[in-house]
């Protein structure tokens, strides 16, 4: 039983088979049979030809062919699986067409024929024969866009002369056959019949650029390769299509008839300059419809306006539905549609006006700042817009500035505010006029343009109990100068608004710069408290004010200024400016002199000058001449001597208010005054140190005398014969006429004394002691080349210098002889520092001496050594005290 079951079905398998072939073989009708003629040799996918597979059977879900050498496409189009070589004259096959769902089967017979060519080769010797005037070429040759067949289309043959006495052989190559699109176009070889194997769309290949060859059986190329254009023809197979979708315009609500909106455009790929790519537009729909306000010009697509009745307050935007149609518009053209939206924009077509014919607001005197009153306005324009914004103006009753009025940039409504303090007893109720219009101007035409709009506002003042008012707030009043202490002069007055009256109110004074003056606290008057001097005021020649405090009974004040106006009087003499005046002689011949009256001009210039009871002295050598109203020229004579004169000159007012002073005048050997006030400076100081140099000298002179006689003394003693003036000559620095800059004291109280300056000629120096008949006495040396500087940073002593006695006893010269040198010397220097132009310190305190005589061996006494001297000076150690005090008296401090 188990394997009775698959038996079983099985058994039922292939009867259901075998009823499913019993019912398509009793479906199966035969169609109509095809004939394709083909060469004899086949390639592979090669296109054989195209069978009408909807004719045989519609509905065909399935197509089959009984040769596997050839296999059919969708379309009907037969084509070699591999290649086939036709043996025989004809070969035939079937193309099955099956619907499975209504279980029906079609064949269509396909049969394959061919003719066969008696070869005749062409002997190798043989030429073949060109005709030179006549090539081998087929008449024009063109193909239908998008054409129904049957395929293969026979196109055209082409035919070579040389088929006449040979066997020819035909093949074509190019776009379309062996380059894209592949095996469009073929050729028969032995016939030259050319096929086209499928439709062509033109906008996608409009022609096709073929080359055709002709050759022999062994290759020979019979004719020249022949080019063969194949032009496919246009058909009108594409809509025309609007370059946008959707188009967006705007256009201001104003505009006038024939305003351009904007411009549509459309495009067609069919064949250029034909009536396929003819356009024509039109406006199929409006929406909202009516009215028509757009028209559009059939050729350009320009959409204009057409009518007046264009506002965006009724209608703010526009639909409109766009057609093109080619064929110039003729209704069996193809046609391509598109929207246009169009946005009405605001124009200031609408007037702001009030809501009401007049308005009316009240406001408490003496307030400012203050909102008062908002005017709301209606303006149908585009809210939040320039067209809509509005700008009020007061036109009237706001000429004293109490009123401003603005805009609330959210409501636009009018606010009006207080800016200055109304009076309710000067103006108790203010009419005012006020105007709006928008921001930008009004666009409607002349004759439709409205006025602005104007509202009427009253403005009620109400009254308030006020305090004094101080009205004006600076108040003037003329008091003289100098005027006695006490004075009373009416002040400042404030009264009560209400009433117009001064009563009950007081006065204080809150500040008085120079306290000049007092105020009567219940009549306001004033006092003068002091004398008022005009020229103490500042700034000269302004007012005086005084702060005045005004109260009522309930202590509300206010506050004014008493301006007092200080008239002069002539309480002032004019005052020369100048003390003292150097003139420069004799490239000054004068000077000027000026002078100032601090009174009022009426008081003052012009000036008179005098000399005011002059010596002889003065009144012969100086004169004064008048140069302008507030100065004077005061003039010398030529043989004026150069000193400095004390010219008393009185100076006088055109009241007869005069003053004396007395003017030193310097009279100076210069070509600028600041050089003589620099040389008398320079001379003060100078006498002075002169005059303590000749004191110290004197000194000096008096302490050697006293030296020498202590000395001689002292050598007395000790049976020695010291010279008279051995004390003068060992405190003898010959080459210098100044205390030098630094000293040094050695141990044993000799000084060492460093001078800056350096000469080359003539260097006393005190030599060492030389026994001569049992004395020793101090030569001075001449010809050594030795300066104090020499010694700079050395301490020579007597005993250093000690040198052969043979070279010296033709150079020593007395004390007598060296005071009788420096003396005069130190004179004359003396008297050419006094006539120094410029009275400056001199410097050259070494001076340089001619040549008398050769060096002296010993150095400069004064650089001292701190060595003892060995040989006889023993005496100087007693000299210690005395040589100190002298030193450190003439020692510049």
């Amino acid at each position: 039983m188990a394997a009775a079951g698959p038996r079983s079905s099985l058994r039922g398998v292939l009867c259901g088979l075998l009823l499913t072939f019993v019912v398509f073989s009793f479906a199966c009708e035969a169609c109509k049979k095809v004939i394709f003629n083909t060469p004899s040799e086949l390639e592979a996918d090669k296109m054989v030809g195209r069978v009408n597979l909807k004719e045989c059977l519609r509905s065909a879900d399935r197509i089959q062919s009984s040769d596997p050498d050839f296999r059919v496409l969708d379309d009907g189009s037969v084509y070699t699986a591999r290649a086939v070589v036709l043996s025989d004259e004809k070969r035939s096959f079937t193309v099955w067409l099956s619907d499975t769902k209504k279980q029906t089967r079609k064949g269509i017979a396909v049969l394959l024929e061919h003719q066969k060519k008696v070869l005749r080769k062409r002997h190798t010797k043989e030429t073949v024969l060109r005709r030179a005037k006549r090539r081998w070429a087929p008449i024009p040759c063109s193909m239908q866009e998008n054409s129904l067949g049957p395929f293969p289309l026979f196109l055209q043959q082409v035919q070579s002369d040389a088929a006449q006495n040979y066997t020819v052989f035909y093949s074509i190559s190019g776009r379309g056959v062996d380059q894209e699109p592949l095996n469009l176009f073929f050729i028969e070889k032995d016939t030259g019949n050319l096929y086209c194997t499928r439709p062509v769309d033109r906008e996608e290949y409009d022609v096709f650029d073929l080359i055709a060859y002709a050759s022999t059986a062994d290759g020979y190329s019979a004719d020249l390769p022949l080019p063969l254009p194949i032009r496919v023809e246009d058909e009108n197979d594409n809509h025309p299509i609007f370059t946008e979708q959707v188009y967006n315009f705007e256009v201001p609500e104003s505009s006038k008839l024939g305003t351009k909106v904007g411009e549509v455009c459309a495009t067609d790929r069919d064949e250029p300059d034909t009536m396929h790519t003819r356009l024509k537009y039109s406006i199929l729909q409006q929406i909202p419809p009516s009215p028509g306000l757009f028209s559009v010009h059939p050729v350009t697509g320009a959409i204009t306006i057409v009518s007046q009745y264009l506002d965006r307050e009724v209608v703010d935007k526009y639909k409109l539905i766009m057609k093109v149609q080619d064929m110039d518009g003729q209704f069996f053209g193809l046609m391509g549609t598109s929207t246009c939206l169009i946005t009405v924009t605001d124009s200031n077509d609408n007037a702001p006006t009030f809501r009401q014919k007049a308005y009316e607001a009240s406001v408490e005197e003496n307030t400012y700042n203050v909102e008062i009153l908002r005017l709301p306005i209606e303006d149908k324009d585009l809210i939040n817009t320039a067209n809509w914004r509005a700008n009020f103006t007061i036109l009237r009753g706001n000429e004293n500035g109490h009123f401003k009025i603005s805009t609330d940039k959210k409501t636009n409504e009018g606010i009006l505010c207080v800016v200055k303090p109304l009076n309710y007893e000067e103006n108790r109720q203010v009419v005012l006029e006020i105007g709006v219009s928008n921001e930008v101007p009004f666009v409607r035409d002349t004759a439709l343009r409205t006025t602005m709009n104007r509202v009427l506002v009253t403005v009620n003042v109400r009254d308030q109990d006020e305090g004094p008012e101080c009205n004006p707030a600076a108040q003037y009043i003329r008091i003289k100068e100098n005027t006695a202490v006490g004075s009373q002069i009416n002040g400042y007055k404030a009264y009560d608004p209400e009433t117009r009256s001064s009563s009950g109110i007081r006065y204080k004074k809150l500040n008085d710069p120079k306290g000049w003056i007092s105020i009567d606290e219940i009549s306001g008057s004033i006092q003068t408290s002091k004398i008022l001097d005009r020229e103490a005021v500042t700034p000269r020649n302004d007012l005086y004010n005084v702060t005045v405090l005004a109260l009522d009974r309930d202590g509300r004040s206010c506050t004014g200024t008493l301006a007092i106006n200080i008239e002069d009087v002539n309480d002032n003499a004019p005052r020369i400016l100048q003390d003292q005046i150097t003139i420069c002689k004799p490239k000054m011949g004068y000077t000027d002199i000026s002078a100032f009256d601090p009174d009022d001009p009426i008081h003052g210039a012009p000036f008179y000058f005098s000399l005011a009871n002059p010596s002889s002295e003065v009144n012969k050598i100086w004169t004064l001449s008048k140069v302008n109203d507030t100065a004077a020229r005061l003039s010398f004579q030529k043989n004026a001597e150069m000193k400095e004169y004390s010219i008393p000159v009185t100076v006088k007012d055109r009241a007869g208010q005069s003053a004396t002073k007395t003017v030193r005048v310097n009279l100076c050997d210069c070509t600028h005054p600041s050089q003589c006030l620099m040389a008398s400076r320079s001379a003060a100081v100078s006498l002075g140190k002169w005059a303590i140099l000749a004191i110290l000298l004197g000194i000096a002179l008096l302490c050697s005398v006293l030296l020498t006689l202590v000395c001689g003394v002292v050598g007395a003693r000790k049976k020695k014969g010291i010279p008279e003036d051995l004390a003068q000559q060992n405190l003898i620095i010959s080459n210098t006429e100044a205390p030098g800059d630094d000293k040094v004291c050695s141990a044993n109280g000799f000084m060492t004394q460093t001078v800056n300056n350096t000469s080359q000629g003539f260097s006393g120096t005190m030599g060492s002691g030389v026994k001569n008949g049992g004395l020793e006495t101090i030569e001075m040396t001449k010809g050594g080349h030795h300066t104090l500087e020499s010694c700079r940073g050395h301490h020579h002593t007597l005993d250093s210098s000690r040198t052969g006695h043979a070279g010296m006893e033709n150079s020593r010269y007395t004390y007598s002889e060296w005071h009788n040198f420096t003396q005069p010397r130190l004179r004359e220097k003396l008297h050419l520092y006094n006539q120094n132009e410029n009275h400056l310190s001199s410097q050259d305190y070494v001076l340089t001496y001619n040549y008398e005589g050769r060096g002296s061996p010993v150095g400069s006494i004064g650089c001292c050594s701190e060595k003892q001297e060995e040989e006889g000076l023993d005496f100087l150690n007693n000299l210690e005290a005395k040589f100190a005090a002298l030193a450190e008296t003439c020692t510049v401090r």
